[in-house]
């Protein structure tokens, strides 16, 4: 099997894009008064930092930031091999009335966010849910989920996979690849 990867995203663009999500979120949300902030849990929860500290510099106050993990609100959880393993929800805030952005890397099939939107619920009913992404792959959904904020949308095929590389993870240099893997 072999591995091929292409650069998508490096460093300089990965910022670009960042910037340009954080100014779209402002240009709706403004002063983020109603508004939180949710990242989803393991790998959305570095871009929703990112975006957070960058809103919080634009606006001058305290924003809302949450980490919402759906492991067992998925619809697969009761069909892996393995047990899966949670991550931490850490919500100290109430969501009820208020607008939410969910936060990910990487959108895919959409699963993920179905269940984040189940995940939710236990903080509250939230006025209106929005979905930020860095990476929308397209042609891969299985449910009717789409992005009000997409970083970039690319094409791909079912041995292909998007990797999300931050410095907030570890990596030396924030970049994105799409991997492929062809047996």
């Amino acid at each position: 099997m072999s591995t091929k990867r292409k650069l998508i995203l490096d460093s300089n663009l990965l910022e670009i894009t960042v910037s340009r999500l954080c100014h779209q979120l402002l240009e709706v949300h403004e002063n983020f008064e109603n508004t939180v902030i949710l990242g989803l849990q393991p790998r959305g929860i570095f871009l929703a930092q990112m975006i957070h500290a960058r809103l919080e510099s634009e606006v001058g106050k305290k924003i809302n930031l949450g980490f919402l993990d759906t492991t067992f609100y998925r619809d697969d959880f009761r069909r892996r091999q393995t047990p899966a393993k949670a991550n931490t929800t850490k919500v100290d805030f109430i969501i009820e009335s208020k607008n939410v952005v969910v936060i990910d890397d990487v959108l895919f099939t959409g699963r993920s966010v179905r269940a984040a939107l189940d995940a939710m619920m236990a903080f509250g009913r939230p006025n209106k849910v929005e979905l930020l992404v860095l990476m929308d792959r397209k042609y891969t959904r299985d449910l009717p989920i789409a992005a009000d904020y997409v970083g970039k949308e690319v094409n791909t095929i079912e041995s292909q996979r998007v990797l999300v590389e931050l410095e907030a993870q570890g990596f030396k240099k924030n970049k994105i690849w799409l991997i492929n893997t062809e047996n």
